[in-house]
Parts: structure tokens; sequence; C-alpha cells
């Protein structure tokens, strides 16, 4: 018999996660029949799938599934005509569960709450919270003015969102870390420490910073900078702008004028022989837009640098500038291999950033006006990335966090395990799958 299967996600970045757990269940033995709903803009990354509709209607919305950042963008969505677009969704997910089937629930409450209220069985990937917010390995963390509320509550995860976890319907729950799982496990929640969907599809990766080993010759290498601005326009070019603000007092301090070489003062543990910007653009951006405020600063297209120390492939249509013998390279192809090469990232993105530091790496964060990345995101990040993310207050702090960075070692092992941990090992799609298909085709 078929199993039907119906994917409830509300983002970007739970579309995408949802895809990756769709492609598994694909290559599971059993038949099944799936289809998706995206709760939240158009859902575009279901596309990368065969046989998979999407069921219901769908609508970009101006806040991008922000609203619970700025009550302006709220109301903005809601004369976009938000009310009757929730109310036509919940039409079409009754009509399918009349059809038999389950929900996989992708992201926070709002696909949750949908998928207890449709009478159906289901389960629930939890994107959104981390008790890592609250707590780390070392206790609670301070409760500012936000967090507030939670100090009548041992989880992140208020009473009503365990109530409908712990519901009978509800199969299966799997947050998106071991800190979380373990706090849910107390309240008998069906929760499983599977790992996080975030971190699948990415090639494994070793840090390149500061290996103890290596020739001093072997060394003698670029500096790699990443460069992430986030994906939702007309935020993503302020977030560029700030951006090259710092990439620009990143030259300033760190390179020779005369010979393009990294200057660190003081002691340090290893030496570069040049510096290299790499910006990783959502596919969905024009490269074109993020050029013109190159051009200004007086970046020039240059086609023809040899990089080859930074074994890049070279094959996604990127666009290279140069600037004072430092190189700065547009591509929107090529993300896994952006995360690959960089050793430290300027981030103003919300999964891209958790992706880099799920792979040991360090990022550098700067407030910017929103309506995703203001400084309550940028905070909040920061708690639930710990020491893997240093928040600075504005472009002219990031070169000397950056040359903190350089100079100790021990923090970068630091960093390294703590991003590993909290991000967890890849897989968790596999699992996640083999999970759903044993327990709901048998």
């Amino acid at each position: 018999m078929t199993v039907k299967i119906l994917s409830l996600s509300n983002g970007h970045g739970e579309d995408a996660i949802a895809v990756r757990i769709l492609r598994e269940l694909q290559q599971q033995p059993h038949p099944l029949e799936l289809a998706a709903l995206p709760l939240v803009g158009l859902g575009q990354a279901y596309g990368q799938l065969d046989n998979v509709p999407i069921i219901g209607p769908v609508k970009s919305l101006p806040s991008g599934g922000f609203i619970y950042m700025d009550q302006d963008q709220l109301w903005r969505d809601l004369q976009a005509g938000l009310f009757p677009l929730i109310l036509q969704q919940y039409q079409t997910l009754r009509q399918w569960v009349k059809q038999g089937g389950f929900i996989l629930a992708v992201g926070d409450i709002v696909p949750l709450f949908l998928a207890w209220l449709s009478g159906a069985n289901y389960v629930f990937v939890g994107t959104a919270k981390s008790d890592y917010y609250l707590r780390d390995e070392q206790g609670q963390l301070p409760l500012t003015q936000m967090w507030q509320w939670y100090r009548y509550f041992d989880s992140i995860y208020f009473p009503w969102e365990c109530w409908l976890m712990k519901n009978s319907r509800c199969r299966g729950v799997f947050p998106r870390d071991t800190l979380t799982t373990q706090t849910l496990q107390k309240y008998s929640i069906p929760a499983l420490d599977f790992g996080n969907p975030m971190m699948d599809d990415l090639e494994p990766i070793t840090t390149r910073f500061h290996q103890p080993h290596l020739e001093q010759e072997e060394r003698q290498r670029s500096l790699v900078i990443i460069l992430l601005p986030g994906s939702r326009p007309p935020e993503v070019y302020h977030n560029w702008d700030l951006i090259l603000q710092g990439v620009h007092n990143i030259i300033q301090e760190f390179t020779d004028p005369n010979q393009g070489l990294m200057v660190l003062p003081g002691n340090h543990v290893l030496s570069y022989q040049r510096l290299v910007f790499l910006a990783a653009i959502s596919p969905g951006l024009e490269l074109l837009s993020f050029c013109e405020p190159l051009t200004a600063l007086g970046w020039q297209e240059s086609p023809d640098i040899p990089l080859s120390d930074i074994n890049f492939s070279w094959a996604h249509g990127e666009l290279i500038f140069s600037l004072q013998k430092v190189t700065l390279i547009l591509t929107n192809q090529a993300f896994n291999e952006c995360l690959r090469l960089g050793d430290v990232a300027l981030a103003m993105a919300g999964t891209a950033t958790e992706q880099f530091v799920g792979l040991g790496k360090p990022a550098i964060a700067i407030p910017g006006t929103g309506p995703q990345f203001t400084p309550t995101f940028a905070d909040n990040q920061h708690r639930l990335l710990g020491p893997s993310l240093i928040v600075g207050q504005n472009p002219t702090e990031i070169p000397e966090i950056l040359r903190s960075l350089l100079r100790n070692p021990d923090r970068l092992q630091l960093i390294a395990e703590n991003g590993k941990r909290r991000l967890g090992q890849p897989g968790a799609s596999r699992r996640i799958a083999e999970y759903l298909s044993t327990n709901f085709t048998v």
C-alpha cells in the first residue's frame, strides 16, 4: 500500500530542510506518495524534487516570514492577504487529510499547530527553537528582556507547544540539537536525537586554521574570508553595503599596500601570502546587483587573476574583482564550495551562518536594519551559536575581532568543537527518513 506524506514548512530555510528529508524518503524501498504545502513564500526549494507537487496556494509576502520580529511587518503581511491565505491553506490541508496519510511538519508552532488541527498523524522537525537560547553545557544564560518569560519554564518550548508534541497523534519529534532533545524527553515527548538536517548535503570539511603539522611553505597561503549577506531583497543589498565597509577596514589594517601581503602585528601563528574574499550570494539573486557597490569603492573586474592556492573550481560563472592586490570573488552557484574554502565568515545571514559555524569555523556578525538581521536577531544568533559567532557593533570593529581570532589557536579549537556540537553530525535527513519509512509503512 502506498503511504501519503504531506510536508508543511514555513520559510525558505524550512523548505530546504523538508526537501532534504523528502529526497531521502524517495530513496526508501517502500512506495510513498509525497506532496508539499509551503506556508510562507513560493516554496521554490520544492522544485528540486521530481514528483512532489505543491498542493495549495502560495504567496510571497512582504515580511518573508519574519513577522515575529516586527509588528509593522505583520501589518504589511495582513494587508497583502496573509489571513485569506492561511484559510485557503487550511482548507487545502483538510481536503488532503480526508484522503489519508500523515504530515511532516517542519519549522515552528505554525506547521506544528496546523498538523495537529488537521486531525492526521504527524511528526515535527523543530528548526526554530533550541535550548541553547536559554542555557549551554555550563548552565543558564542571562535572561535578557526578550527571554524573561522563560524564567517560568524549563524548556525553550512553551507548555502549549509541548502539549502539541506530546499528543498521541504526534509520532515523533526531531529537535535541532542534543541539548533540546534531552529536555523534551523529560516531558515524555517522543523526541529523537537524530541531528540537524541543515548540516546535510555539505561536503565533509576539515578546518584549515592553524594545523600544527603543516610545513611552513604549505602554510604560506591565502586567508579566505567568506561573505554571507543573506538572501532576502532588499535587505540583502543593505547588508552588502555594511559588509563591504568591513571588507574595506580589513584591507586597510591587514595588508601591505605595496605588496598585498597580510600584516599581523605582534605574535601570530600563521602568515598569509594574500587576502581573498569569497562572496556566497543566494542563487535567486543576480550577481550584477552586487557589482555596482564594488566598482563605486574602486574594485576593478579582473577575470584573469590566478588563485591556485585556494583550489576553487572556477566553473560557476563567477565574477572576480581586485583592489590593492586583494581579490574578491562573487558567486551564486557554489555555496558548498565557499563553505569548504572559508576560514572565517563575515555573516549577516541565518541558516548560512549556522551551517558555516556547524563546520567548526568562526563567524563575525554585524547587526543590520532588518527585517531579519537586526541587533535582536544577531544577539539571539549569538546565544544559539555561542563562542563560534562574534558580534561586532559596527564594521570598524571587525579587524580587531579578526586579529584576535588569528592570534589564538586555542580559541579556534574551542570554536571548532563548539560548532560541531551545536549543529550536529551530518546524516539527519537520512535518519529521519528511515524512521518515517519504518514507522509509517508497516
